[in-house]
């Protein structure tokens, strides 16, 4: 019996909805990122991109436990010296809700190539409505 190895063309992409309303961030983002990498499949295989789409709406609403809202620093930098900017995580809320998730998900998914299209198939919404009916996606619930 010869042991079964999935391909690019042998795997199927579905579309999954996740509702972040009232959700904590970590267990929202942790679902996510194991959509993305196809960990929940059985023909899950590490070198092999064979996770799901995601689509994540109200974002905007996403619960923060603790004292993270004022305590959880976002930081980038420009590239030029002295570049570094730093936001609280209630800045953040206010000026891109989106960037919650999407930066708690690219941070559980690899430091590759194949995790970079990963996060491509990722959607964030910051609202309810969001352009992807047309994909049937399913609704996932966080546990």
């Amino acid at each position: 019996m010869r042991t079964f190895v999935a391909s690019a063309k042998s795997a199927d992409s579905r579309w999954h909805v996740i509702d972040a309303n009232g959700q904590v961030l970590g267990r929202v983002a942790t679902l996510a990122s194991k959509l993305l990498q196809g960990k929940h499949k059985p023909t899950y295989t590490p070198y092999i991109d064979t996770g799901d789409h995601v689509v994540v709406i109200n974002a905007a609403q996403v619960k923060l436990t603790g004292r993270k809202e004022d305590q959880k620093l976002y930081r980038r930098h420009s590239g030029y010296e002295g570049g570094l900017r730093e936001e609280r995580a209630t800045v953040v809320r206010k000026r891109q809700p989106i960037r919650l998730v999407e930066e708690a998900v690219r941070g559980m998914l690899p430091k590759t190539k194949m995790g970079s299209a990963m996060y491509r198939k990722l959607k964030v919404y910051a609202g309810s409505d969001h352009p992807h009916a047309a994909q049937q996606p399913h609704t996932i619930e966080v546990a």
